[in-house]
């Protein structure tokens, strides 16, 4: 596993130094530039005036909208607050605009640190994830987009993925992954999209990949900034945003001011256990979301989506599930600011009729170098979701819930990447009739140097694109 967490560490500082020297370059040109003696040349100052693909307003575009400041993008084409700052890597060229992203975690996990039950594990690992993306403007009114994310969890968390109490969630072996969290796809997206604006502030969009994210649910959360400081995936991931690595998906959306309405079909099954192939896409699940931004310090989605056979372990099971989401982010400082999430899910079993609900909030607090975060969730799991039906044939529904409080600090940062050290404890609240196998309230404790681009500044005070009024 070195090795991999050795070629993840190079990669980063490549980007980084080709980001930068890429950047002097432009500066340079433009220093030469300056030099050179002025021409009054009106239609030259004309063509400047327009909206490019990079910026609008001083503010760089979305990848779905000429309208809207990239701030706005989350994962898949889902929207998160204008308010939200950029942790990236960014290289401006004279048709498209090149992004790159990502998090990995070094880390030591132990889950029950006082041994309370037979559930807890403990794993040295390095969960991780790279995006890359470009776009650039075709014609007056048209976007082209491209994304792609990749993750080597495969190698550096290993096939059977990472331990974490009362997580459930896809297969391994043959056999349910309880109390540990699936690694994602060496492939999690590989999408395109292409924007048309028709008329003032209204966007027309087409997206597809494969892999790729339907429009079901929040950004997912190592996408949501509320979450990113936190390397555990939430107990509630497969009520509300497992979706995000789906292997077919297609997109079709619409965006009037700051509400969009936007329709998927997609593959219901989830990933395989083979984590670097690509799976087959079958088109059969759908599901249909809609967006509101009020206010650039908030971001409103609901959602419901038709999953046809989305657990390999249980073929015949089809879900319908439900989202609801608010998150809301504040710039405090050029550096600082609050961003909390809520989130409702909830799977509708269509063997059994049962509801499955989850309910999450989470939140961070970044000050300059230093950040506390946390996070809260209740979930209700049934004994066949805990893989528990020997012991409990009747299959009744457990409470549970999980407490996360989490500390880091930036304690370095070279050529525009911030290496942050951290450390969380999370206290899990067994049901009775579970306290025998969990423990009363086990312990997850975890240590983690965490490598990620810096967070771009935008001069002077935090600024965000003036938002279309409603």
């Amino acid at each position: 596993m070195k090795k991999y967490i050795l070629i993840i560490a190079m990669l980063f500082a490549a980007l980084a130094t080709h980001a930068q020297d890429i950047g002097h370059m432009q500066h340079m040109q433009k220093d030469t530039a300056a030099k050179k003696p002025m021409k009054h040349d009106h239609a030259a100052m004309m063509k400047n005036m327009q909206h490019d693909t990079t910026h609008k307003m001083g503010v760089m575009t979305s990848q779905f909208s000429l309208d809207l400041p990239m701030n706005r993008d989350g994962s898949g084409t889902s929207w998160v607050p204008d308010e939200t700052p950029m942790y990236m890597y960014m290289i401006h060229g004279k048709k498209w605009m090149h992004m790159v992203h990502g998090s990995v975690f070094l880390r030591y996990n132990k889950q029950d640190v006082f041994n309370q039950g037979s559930r807890g594990d403990k794993q040295f690992d390095a969960p991780n994830w790279l995006m890359y993306m470009a776009q650039r403007k075709v014609g007056k009114n048209g976007l082209f987009a491209i994304n792609t994310m990749f993750s080597l969890d495969p190698f550096t968390v290993g096939a059977g993925g990472y331990p974490l109490l009362y997580q459930t969630g896809e297969s391994y072996k043959g056999n349910k992954l309880v109390d540990r969290q699936h690694p994602h796809d060496l492939f999690a997206e590989l999408s395109i999209t292409y924007t048309q604006r028709v008329a003032k502030n209204t966007d027309v969009s087409l997206s597809v990949g494969y892999p790729g994210e339907p429009a079901l649910g929040p950004p997912v959360f190592m996408h949501r900034l509320s979450a990113m400081n936190n390397p555990d995936a939430p107990l509630s991931h497969h009520y509300a945003d497992a979706t995000h690595i789906t292997f077919g998906t297609a997109t079709l959306g619409v965006r009037y001011k700051n509400v969009k309405l936007e329709g998927s079909v997609f593959t219901g099954r989830e990933p395989d256990e083979h984590r670097y192939d690509f799976d087959k896409a079958k088109f059969d699940s759908y599901s249909v979301r809609l967006s509101v931004n009020p206010s650039k310090e908030w971001a409103l989605q609901v959602s419901n989506g038709w999953l046809k056979s989305p657990e390999e372990a249980e073929p015949l099971e089809n879900i319908r599930r439900f989202t609801a989401s608010a998150i809301h982010t504040k710039m405090l400082g050029d550096d600082s600011y609050v961003a909390t999430t809520l989130v409702f899910g909830q799977n509708h079993h269509n063997s059994s009729g049962a509801n499955e609900p989850a309910i999450l909030l989470e939140h961070a607090y970044q000050f300059s170098k230093n950040a506390l975060y946390g996070r809260y969730e209740y979930v209700q799991k049934d004994a066949h979701e805990l893989d528990l039906e020997a012991q409990y044939p009747t299959d009744p529904r457990f409470n549970i819930n999980a407490f996360t409080l989490g500390y880091n600090r930036i304690f370095a940062n070279f050529k525009q990447t911030n290496l942050t050290a951290g450390l969380q404890a999370t206290a899990n609240f067994s049901p009775a009739a579970l306290k025998s196998l969990y423990g009363s309230t086990p312990i997850g404790f975890q240590v983690y140097l965490r490598v990620t681009p810096a967070l771009m500044k935008m001069g002077g005070k935090h600024k965000m694109d003036k938002r279309m009024d409603m």
